[in-house]
Protein backbone atom coordinates (compact mmCIF):
# COMPACT_ATOMS: atom_id res chain seq x y z
CA UNK A 1 0.00 0.00 0.00
CA UNK A 2 3.04 2.42 1.03
CA UNK A 3 4.38 1.44 -2.52
CA UNK A 4 1.93 2.19 -4.54
CA UNK A 5 1.04 6.00 -2.82
CA UNK A 6 4.57 6.81 -3.23
CA UNK A 7 3.87 5.66 -7.06
CA UNK A 8 0.78 7.63 -7.53
CA UNK A 9 1.91 10.59 -5.64
CA UNK A 10 5.28 10.69 -7.56
CA UNK A 11 3.15 10.80 -10.94
CA UNK A 12 1.24 13.51 -9.88
CA UNK A 13 4.47 15.69 -8.49
CA UNK A 14 5.91 15.38 -11.56
CA UNK A 15 3.12 16.25 -13.91
CA UNK A 16 3.04 19.50 -11.48
CA UNK A 17 6.45 19.81 -12.16
CA UNK A 18 10.09 18.90 -10.54
CA UNK A 19 9.87 22.00 -8.39
CA UNK A 20 6.81 20.74 -5.99
CA UNK A 21 9.03 17.43 -5.82
CA UNK A 22 11.67 19.35 -4.48
CA UNK A 23 9.38 21.11 -2.22
CA UNK A 24 7.77 18.27 -0.88
CA UNK A 25 10.66 16.90 -0.15
CA UNK A 26 12.29 19.67 2.06
CA UNK A 27 8.47 19.84 3.84
CA UNK A 28 8.16 16.56 4.83
CA UNK A 29 9.25 14.74 8.06
CA UNK A 30 10.92 18.22 9.24
CA UNK A 31 10.09 20.91 11.65
CA UNK A 32 9.30 24.11 9.51
CA UNK A 33 9.16 27.22 11.27
CA UNK A 34 5.50 30.02 10.19
CA UNK A 35 5.68 33.50 10.69
CA UNK A 36 2.05 34.25 11.78
CA UNK A 37 0.81 37.73 9.65
CA UNK A 38 1.53 40.80 11.64
CA UNK A 39 -1.44 42.60 10.20
CA UNK A 40 -3.99 39.44 11.89
CA UNK A 41 -2.74 41.10 15.18
CA UNK A 42 -0.39 38.06 16.17
CA UNK A 43 2.10 38.87 18.15
CA UNK A 44 4.56 37.13 21.27
CA UNK A 45 4.25 39.22 24.37
CA UNK A 46 7.62 41.52 23.60
CA UNK A 47 6.06 42.45 20.54
CA UNK A 48 8.07 40.11 18.12
CA UNK A 49 6.44 37.89 15.72
CA UNK A 50 4.46 35.07 16.91
CA UNK A 51 5.74 31.78 14.64
CA UNK A 52 4.53 28.14 14.96
CA UNK A 53 6.47 25.14 13.93
CA UNK A 54 5.00 22.40 11.47
CA UNK A 55 6.15 18.72 10.47
CA UNK A 56 3.93 17.49 7.97
CA UNK A 57 3.93 14.10 6.41
CA UNK A 58 2.62 13.04 2.91
CA UNK A 59 0.59 9.69 4.16
CA UNK A 60 -2.14 11.07 5.72
CA UNK A 61 -4.26 14.40 6.33
CA UNK A 62 -5.11 13.62 9.78
CA UNK A 63 -3.57 16.42 11.74
CA UNK A 64 -2.71 17.10 15.68
CA UNK A 65 -2.64 21.27 16.61
CA UNK A 66 -0.59 20.89 20.27
CA UNK A 67 0.01 23.80 21.85
CA UNK A 68 3.09 24.48 24.29
CA UNK A 69 2.82 24.91 27.99
CA UNK A 70 4.42 27.30 30.21
CA UNK A 71 4.15 30.18 32.83
CA UNK A 72 1.71 33.22 32.98
CA UNK A 73 1.91 36.44 33.88
CA UNK A 74 -0.23 39.76 34.90
CA UNK A 75 2.53 42.04 36.74
CA UNK A 76 5.83 43.00 35.08
CA UNK A 77 8.61 41.16 36.30
CA UNK A 78 6.41 37.77 35.39
CA UNK A 79 5.79 38.98 31.90
CA UNK A 80 9.98 39.81 32.04
CA UNK A 81 10.27 36.11 32.87
CA UNK A 82 12.21 37.03 36.33
CA UNK A 83 11.70 34.65 38.95
CA UNK A 84 11.38 30.88 38.51
CA UNK A 85 9.61 28.95 36.19
CA UNK A 86 6.50 28.72 38.47
CA UNK A 87 6.63 32.42 38.55
CA UNK A 88 6.56 33.90 35.16
CA UNK A 89 5.68 34.02 31.75
CA UNK A 90 7.21 31.59 29.49
CA UNK A 91 9.56 32.85 26.27
CA UNK A 92 9.91 36.65 27.70
CA UNK A 93 12.46 37.13 24.35
CA UNK A 94 9.72 35.31 21.58
CA UNK A 95 10.40 32.77 19.47
CA UNK A 96 12.99 32.57 16.74
CA UNK A 97 13.33 30.91 13.61
CA UNK A 98 15.69 28.06 15.54
CA UNK A 99 13.48 27.89 18.40
CA UNK A 100 12.99 24.12 18.30
CA UNK A 101 17.00 23.82 18.48
CA UNK A 102 17.27 25.93 21.48
CA UNK A 103 17.51 25.15 25.14
CA UNK A 104 13.72 26.45 26.21
CA UNK A 105 10.45 25.96 27.23
CA UNK A 106 10.57 23.77 23.35
CA UNK A 107 12.73 21.06 25.73
CA UNK A 108 10.03 20.27 28.12
CA UNK A 109 7.28 20.96 25.65
CA UNK A 110 8.84 19.00 23.02
CA UNK A 111 9.38 16.34 25.35
CA UNK A 112 6.13 14.13 24.54
CA UNK A 113 5.05 11.09 22.72
CA UNK A 114 1.89 12.96 20.93
CA UNK A 115 4.29 14.63 18.50
CA UNK A 116 7.88 12.42 18.29
CA UNK A 117 7.86 10.49 15.33
CA UNK A 118 9.31 7.03 16.84
CA UNK A 119 7.69 5.28 19.85
CA UNK A 120 10.75 5.80 22.08
CA UNK A 121 8.88 7.76 24.99
CA UNK A 122 5.59 5.63 24.03
CA UNK A 123 3.68 4.77 21.24
CA UNK A 124 0.21 7.47 20.47
CA UNK A 125 -1.53 7.46 16.91
CA UNK A 126 -0.68 10.84 16.38
CA UNK A 127 3.18 10.07 15.92
CA UNK A 128 2.15 9.22 12.00
CA UNK A 129 0.20 12.88 11.78
CA UNK A 130 0.75 16.04 10.30
CA UNK A 131 1.76 17.76 13.45
CA UNK A 132 1.63 21.34 14.15
CA UNK A 133 3.38 22.84 17.64
CA UNK A 134 2.47 26.16 18.92
CA UNK A 135 4.96 28.10 21.09
CA UNK A 136 4.14 29.47 24.15
CA UNK A 137 5.35 33.59 24.54
CA UNK A 138 1.83 35.47 25.44
CA UNK A 139 1.76 34.72 29.04
CA UNK A 140 -1.61 34.40 28.88
CA UNK A 141 -2.43 30.66 28.47
CA UNK A 142 -2.93 31.27 24.74
CA UNK A 143 -6.37 33.18 25.65
CA UNK A 144 -5.65 36.86 25.30
CA UNK A 145 -6.51 39.84 22.94
CA UNK A 146 -4.90 42.83 24.52
CA UNK A 147 -1.76 44.94 24.94
CA UNK A 148 -0.94 46.06 28.65
CA UNK A 149 1.77 48.19 29.99
CA UNK A 150 3.03 47.28 33.62
CA UNK A 151 5.21 48.89 35.96
CA UNK A 152 4.82 47.91 39.30
CA UNK A 153 8.27 46.70 39.55
CA UNK A 154 9.96 49.51 37.90
CA UNK A 155 7.67 52.52 37.16
CA UNK A 156 10.60 54.47 35.27
CA UNK A 157 11.01 51.78 32.62
CA UNK A 158 7.22 50.20 32.28
CA UNK A 159 6.67 47.08 30.10
CA UNK A 160 4.20 47.20 27.10
CA UNK A 161 3.30 43.71 27.28
CA UNK A 162 1.08 41.77 24.42
CA UNK A 163 -1.26 39.38 25.52
CA UNK A 164 -2.49 37.91 21.95
CA UNK A 165 -2.33 34.23 22.54
CA UNK A 166 -6.20 33.93 21.09
CA UNK A 167 -5.11 36.49 18.28
CA UNK A 168 -2.39 34.28 17.88
CA UNK A 169 -4.41 30.99 17.68
CA UNK A 170 -6.93 32.85 14.71
CA UNK A 171 -4.21 33.55 12.58
CA UNK A 172 -3.28 29.87 12.87
CA UNK A 173 -6.30 28.39 11.87
CA UNK A 174 -6.71 30.51 9.26
CA UNK A 175 -3.00 29.72 7.78
CA UNK A 176 -3.90 26.49 8.21
CA UNK A 177 -6.84 27.29 6.10
CA UNK A 178 -5.27 28.45 3.47
CA UNK A 179 -1.87 26.27 3.42
CA UNK A 180 -2.92 22.71 4.82
CA UNK A 181 -5.67 19.84 3.75
CA UNK A 182 -8.52 19.98 5.37
CA UNK A 183 -8.23 17.13 8.09
CA UNK A 184 -9.54 14.13 7.87
CA UNK A 185 -9.74 13.95 11.37
CA UNK A 186 -8.31 17.14 13.71
CA UNK A 187 -6.75 16.53 17.72
CA UNK A 188 -6.81 19.67 18.99
CA UNK A 189 -4.74 19.30 22.25
CA UNK A 190 -1.79 20.55 24.47
CA UNK A 191 -0.40 20.65 28.23
CA UNK A 192 -0.33 23.28 31.22
CA UNK A 193 -0.75 26.57 29.39
CA UNK A 194 -1.22 24.63 26.45
CA UNK A 195 -4.02 22.39 27.85
CA UNK A 196 -5.90 25.27 28.44
CA UNK A 197 -5.55 27.42 25.33
CA UNK A 198 -6.74 23.89 23.29
CA UNK A 199 -9.69 24.26 25.14
CA UNK A 200 -10.42 28.11 24.81
CA UNK A 201 -9.37 27.95 20.96
CA UNK A 202 -10.62 24.53 20.49
CA UNK A 203 -13.78 26.58 18.60
CA UNK A 204 -12.04 28.85 16.47
CA UNK A 205 -9.39 26.37 14.96
CA UNK A 206 -12.42 23.79 14.62
CA UNK A 207 -14.25 26.18 12.40
CA UNK A 208 -11.68 27.13 10.72
CA UNK A 209 -10.11 23.73 9.62
CA UNK A 210 -13.62 21.92 9.01
CA UNK A 211 -12.23 18.23 9.62
CA UNK A 212 -14.32 15.88 9.03
CA UNK A 213 -13.57 14.34 12.64
CA UNK A 214 -12.24 16.13 15.26
CA UNK A 215 -11.01 16.09 18.89
CA UNK A 216 -10.24 17.93 22.47
CA UNK A 217 -7.48 16.45 24.55
CA UNK A 218 -6.48 19.63 27.18
CA UNK A 219 -3.68 18.37 29.65
CA UNK A 220 -3.25 19.56 33.18
CA UNK A 221 -4.92 22.77 31.95
CA UNK A 222 -8.20 23.06 33.59
CA UNK A 223 -10.65 25.76 33.38
CA UNK A 224 -12.33 25.71 36.49
CA UNK A 225 -15.86 26.73 37.02
CA UNK A 226 -15.57 30.22 38.32
CA UNK A 227 -18.68 31.85 38.22
CA UNK A 228 -19.07 35.73 39.04
CA UNK A 229 -21.98 35.06 41.44
CA UNK A 230 -19.81 32.57 43.88
CA UNK A 231 -16.82 33.01 46.03
CA UNK A 232 -14.13 31.88 46.38
CA UNK A 233 -14.78 29.84 48.93
CA UNK A 234 -16.69 27.67 46.88
CA UNK A 235 -14.44 28.48 43.61
CA UNK A 236 -11.17 28.86 44.80
CA UNK A 237 -9.56 29.56 41.08
CA UNK A 238 -12.43 32.69 41.11
CA UNK A 239 -9.65 35.28 42.50
CA UNK A 240 -7.20 34.19 39.84
CA UNK A 241 -9.82 34.24 36.64
CA UNK A 242 -11.07 37.61 38.18
CA UNK A 243 -7.13 39.44 38.00
CA UNK A 244 -6.43 37.84 34.65
CA UNK A 245 -10.13 38.76 33.20
CA UNK A 246 -9.52 42.19 31.97
CA UNK A 247 -5.66 42.00 31.77
CA UNK A 248 -5.81 39.67 29.24
CA UNK A 249 -8.84 40.55 27.55
CA UNK A 250 -10.41 37.16 27.37
CA UNK A 251 -14.18 38.57 27.79
CA UNK A 252 -13.95 41.72 25.39
CA UNK A 253 -16.11 41.71 22.45
CA UNK A 254 -13.09 40.36 19.93
CA UNK A 255 -11.82 37.87 22.62
CA UNK A 256 -11.32 33.87 23.07
CA UNK A 257 -14.72 33.16 23.85
CA UNK A 258 -17.22 36.37 22.87
CA UNK A 259 -16.70 35.66 19.40
CA UNK A 260 -17.55 31.89 19.39
CA UNK A 261 -20.76 32.64 21.66
CA UNK A 262 -21.62 35.63 19.55
CA UNK A 263 -22.10 33.03 16.87
CA UNK A 264 -23.41 30.16 19.03
CA UNK A 265 -25.02 31.34 22.13
CA UNK A 266 -25.21 27.75 23.55
CA UNK A 267 -21.26 27.81 23.23
CA UNK A 268 -21.26 29.07 26.98
CA UNK A 269 -21.26 32.45 29.31
CA UNK A 270 -18.18 34.54 28.64
CA UNK A 271 -18.23 35.82 32.86
CA UNK A 272 -17.05 32.07 33.02
CA UNK A 273 -14.95 30.41 30.42
CA UNK A 274 -15.10 27.22 32.34
CA UNK A 275 -18.64 27.08 30.82
CA UNK A 276 -16.75 25.84 27.18
CA UNK A 277 -16.22 22.93 28.79
CA UNK A 278 -19.95 22.29 29.22
CA UNK A 279 -20.83 24.26 25.90
CA UNK A 280 -18.65 23.05 23.24
CA UNK A 281 -20.10 20.04 23.47
CA UNK A 282 -23.59 21.08 22.46
CA UNK A 283 -21.44 23.54 19.54
CA UNK A 284 -19.76 20.22 17.96
CA UNK A 285 -22.01 17.43 19.23
CA UNK A 286 -20.00 14.91 17.32
CA UNK A 287 -17.01 16.05 18.11
CA UNK A 288 -15.11 13.96 21.55
CA UNK A 289 -13.48 15.89 24.46
CA UNK A 290 -11.26 14.89 26.57
CA UNK A 291 -9.59 16.46 30.13
CA UNK A 292 -6.53 14.94 32.14
CA UNK A 293 -5.34 16.35 35.79
CA UNK A 294 -3.49 14.68 38.44
CA UNK A 295 -5.25 15.36 41.57
CA UNK A 296 -2.15 16.03 43.72
CA UNK A 297 -1.14 18.42 40.77
CA UNK A 298 1.49 20.53 42.60
CA UNK A 299 2.09 23.44 39.11
CA UNK A 300 -0.49 24.56 38.00
CA UNK A 301 -2.34 24.87 41.62
CA UNK A 302 0.87 26.98 42.37
CA UNK A 303 -0.01 29.41 39.85
CA UNK A 304 -3.88 29.19 40.72
CA UNK A 305 -3.81 30.41 44.51
CA UNK A 306 -0.30 31.42 45.53
CA UNK A 307 -0.57 34.98 44.78
CA UNK A 308 -4.25 35.12 45.77
CA UNK A 309 -4.32 33.29 48.96
CA UNK A 310 -1.83 35.38 51.85
CA UNK A 311 -2.53 32.73 54.32
CA UNK A 312 -0.98 30.15 51.18
CA UNK A 313 1.97 32.56 50.54
CA UNK A 314 3.13 32.59 54.04
CA UNK A 315 3.59 29.07 54.25
CA UNK A 316 6.16 26.91 52.69
CA UNK A 317 7.47 23.31 52.46
CA UNK A 318 4.80 20.40 52.93
CA UNK A 319 2.44 22.30 54.63
CA UNK A 320 2.12 25.20 51.59
CA UNK A 321 1.62 21.70 49.30
CA UNK A 322 -1.07 20.34 51.33
CA UNK A 323 -2.83 23.77 52.14
CA UNK A 324 -2.85 24.50 47.67
CA UNK A 325 -3.79 20.44 47.07
CA UNK A 326 -6.91 21.32 49.22
CA UNK A 327 -7.99 24.06 47.35
CA UNK A 328 -7.28 22.32 44.48
CA UNK A 329 -9.32 19.25 44.83
CA UNK A 330 -12.08 21.58 45.47
CA UNK A 331 -11.68 22.77 42.19
CA UNK A 332 -11.06 19.54 40.92
CA UNK A 333 -14.46 18.56 42.34
CA UNK A 334 -16.47 21.51 40.83
CA UNK A 335 -14.88 20.59 37.58
CA UNK A 336 -16.05 16.76 37.86
CA UNK A 337 -19.32 17.90 38.56
CA UNK A 338 -19.46 19.82 35.48
CA UNK A 339 -18.01 17.33 33.13
CA UNK A 340 -20.36 14.81 34.48
CA UNK A 341 -23.13 16.54 32.84
CA UNK A 342 -21.36 16.38 29.57
CA UNK A 343 -22.82 13.89 26.48
CA UNK A 344 -20.85 10.31 26.60
CA UNK A 345 -18.73 12.12 23.99
CA UNK A 346 -17.27 14.39 26.67
CA UNK A 347 -14.37 12.47 29.24
CA UNK A 348 -11.82 12.56 31.56
CA UNK A 349 -9.42 10.87 33.67
CA UNK A 350 -7.76 11.71 37.05
CA UNK A 351 -5.24 9.90 38.30
CA UNK A 352 -3.49 10.86 41.68
CA UNK A 353 0.22 11.48 40.97
CA UNK A 354 3.32 10.95 39.73
CA UNK A 355 7.09 12.61 40.77
CA UNK A 356 7.57 14.35 37.42
CA UNK A 357 7.06 18.02 38.06
CA UNK A 358 5.42 17.43 40.97
CA UNK A 359 2.66 15.49 38.99
CA UNK A 360 2.06 18.18 36.71
CA UNK A 361 0.96 17.18 32.85
CA UNK A 362 0.37 13.26 31.72
CA UNK A 363 2.13 14.02 28.26
CA UNK A 364 5.03 15.59 28.89
CA UNK A 365 8.51 13.12 28.79
CA UNK A 366 6.29 9.97 28.46
CA UNK A 367 3.19 8.06 29.86
CA UNK A 368 4.88 6.02 32.20
CA UNK A 369 3.43 6.73 35.86
CA UNK A 370 -0.32 7.83 34.41
CA UNK A 371 -1.92 4.66 35.23
CA UNK A 372 -4.60 3.74 36.58
CA UNK A 373 -4.64 0.88 38.35
CA UNK A 374 -7.74 -0.28 39.97
CA UNK A 375 -9.35 0.76 36.45
CA UNK A 376 -6.73 -2.00 34.70
CA UNK A 377 -5.25 1.30 33.02
CA UNK A 378 -1.48 1.31 32.22
CA UNK A 379 -0.63 4.68 31.21
CA UNK A 380 -2.84 8.06 29.72
CA UNK A 381 -2.04 6.33 26.30
CA UNK A 382 -5.49 4.39 26.75
CA UNK A 383 -7.36 7.49 27.07
CA UNK A 384 -6.09 9.42 24.03
CA UNK A 385 -6.48 6.14 22.12
CA UNK A 386 -10.07 6.04 23.11
CA UNK A 387 -10.94 9.75 22.49
CA UNK A 388 -10.33 9.11 18.77
CA UNK A 389 -11.76 5.45 18.53
CA UNK A 390 -15.22 6.48 18.25
CA UNK A 391 -16.24 2.69 18.46
CA UNK A 392 -15.32 2.87 21.99
CA UNK A 393 -16.45 5.32 24.73
CA UNK A 394 -14.41 7.91 26.15
CA UNK A 395 -13.61 7.45 29.52
CA UNK A 396 -14.60 8.82 32.70
CA UNK A 397 -12.35 8.05 35.28
CA UNK A 398 -10.62 9.08 38.66
CA UNK A 399 -8.36 7.30 40.71
CA UNK A 400 -10.00 6.32 43.97
CA UNK A 401 -6.35 4.87 45.66
CA UNK A 402 -4.91 7.86 47.34
CA UNK A 403 -1.27 5.83 47.91
CA UNK A 404 -0.72 3.65 45.69
CA UNK A 405 0.33 6.05 43.13
CA UNK A 406 3.43 7.11 45.93
CA UNK A 407 4.44 3.22 46.31
CA UNK A 408 4.95 2.71 42.42
CA UNK A 409 8.43 4.26 42.57
CA UNK A 410 9.76 1.49 40.25
CA UNK A 411 7.10 2.29 37.48
CA UNK A 412 8.11 5.56 35.96
CA UNK A 413 10.93 6.76 33.71
CA UNK A 414 13.82 6.94 36.22
CA UNK A 415 14.29 10.61 33.42
CA UNK A 416 11.34 11.38 36.10
CA UNK A 417 12.87 10.81 39.36
CA UNK A 418 16.16 12.92 38.07
CA UNK A 419 13.87 15.78 37.51
CA UNK A 420 12.33 15.54 40.84
CA UNK A 421 15.28 15.71 42.08
CA UNK A 422 16.59 19.20 40.73
CA UNK A 423 13.36 20.97 40.06
CA UNK A 424 14.22 22.42 43.50
CA UNK A 425 16.03 24.25 41.73
CA UNK A 426 14.02 26.10 38.89
CA UNK A 427 10.49 25.61 40.04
Amino acid sequence: MRQSFFRTALLATFAMGLPALAQAAVDYYKWTPVTLPVSSGASCGNGTPARVFVNRTPMTTKTLVYFEGGGACWNQNGCLGKGKLTEVASNPNGVPENYLSQVNAAVFGMATPLITRTALLGKVYTQSWNIVYVPYCTGDVHTGAAVQTYSDADPAKPTVYHHRGYKNAKALGDWMAANMPQPEHLLVSGSSAGGVGATANYGVLRLALKPKKSALGADSGPLFPAPQNGTSAQYPSLPLQNKVRSLWGVDRPDGVASELIAMYPEAGDVSDLSTLNTGLPKVFPKDRFGYMAFQEDGIFSAFSYTSFYPEIAALSGKAKDQAINVLWRKDMANWRAQLDKNPATSGYYFPTWRPFLKAHTLALLDFTGTGIEEANIKSVATFYENLIDESKPVLRVQEQDQVGDHKRVLSVNPLQWLVALLEGLFL
